[in-house]
């Protein structure tokens, strides 16, 4: 069953745009979960311009789902993470001060360095997913590397959906596939939204969590968190039962 981890950085974002705590993050995290998510997710920058590090710890300690903490394995984000020990960690290869993820490691490249930050993590009792393209190659360079599970950009995804949907989520597929077959576990995430989610879920069923940000608290604005969460919920799962959270 594909869970959702609702990615909270946009709330912060606008928190930060006055200095105080309004909106207030952890209402927010507690909110999201009271209405069916089975995740959160943050995304602390160096920079801070949205998630502080000061939030991750207060997160940790209300949160009775799953923290998801994503980001550059710097020293800092090591510690951080190691520190809090959420349930899972995504390494992103984002540089200092990118506006937003746009593309995923280069695993192949990078397995020297990725490899035993990876171990390091899962050591302390931490689930390691990698950020990647929908490249099998990188998928199973990853699960090489250690990773517990890939999570798969899915911009282009959400930029072609319109123009013809099968050719969008054709490597997409390609990809999860050869996870399934590799037997590392399938995350999934970016730009993924209320019109193109159900098509994705329906074609790549095994995936295990999509972790879904801006056009969710976009639609909040219009619909309020809980029904926009339920929403959600139900392009993930249809016509679905209650989810128990330890399944």
């Amino acid at each position: 069953m594909t869970r959702l981890s609702v990615n909270i950085n946009k709330v912060a974002t606008i928190r930060n745009a006055r200095g105080e705590n309004n909106p207030d993050l952890v209402r927010f995290a507690l909110a999201c979960e009271a209405a069916g998510a089975q995740g959160i997710t943050v995304h602390p920058r160096p920079d801070e311009r949205h998630i502080r590090r000061s939030d991750v710890p207060l997160l940790k300690e209300v949160i009775t789902t799953e923290l998801n903490i994503e980001g550059y394995p710097s020293q800092d984000f090591i510690n951080l993470v190691l520190e809090t020990k959420p349930a899972q960690v995504t390494l992103v290869p984002d540089a200092p001060g990118q506006l937003t993820s746009n593309h995923g490691w280069d695993v192949v490249g990078n397995f020297d360095m990725l490899a035993p930050i990876i171990r390091r993590f899962k050591e302390a009792g931490i689930r390691v997913s990698v950020f990647v393209d929908p490249d099998s190659v990188q998928v199973l360079e990853a699960k090489i590397a250690g990773a517990d599970r890939v999570e798969l950009y899915t911009k282009s995804y959400a930029d072609y959906y319109h123009r013809d949907r099968k050719a969008a989520i054709a490597r997409f597929v390609e990809a999860a596939s050869a996870a399934k077959v590799a037997g590392i576990g399938l995350n999934a995430g970016h730009d993924l939204s209320l019109e193109n989610l159900s098509y994705f879920i329906e074609t790549i069923p095994w995936i295990d969590e999509v972790s879904i940000g801006h056009a969710l608290i976009c639609d909040a604005l219009y619909l309020g968190i809980d029904a926009t969460v339920k929403a959600y919920l139900d392009c993930i799962a249809p016509n679905r039962q209650s989810i128990p959270l330890n399944s």
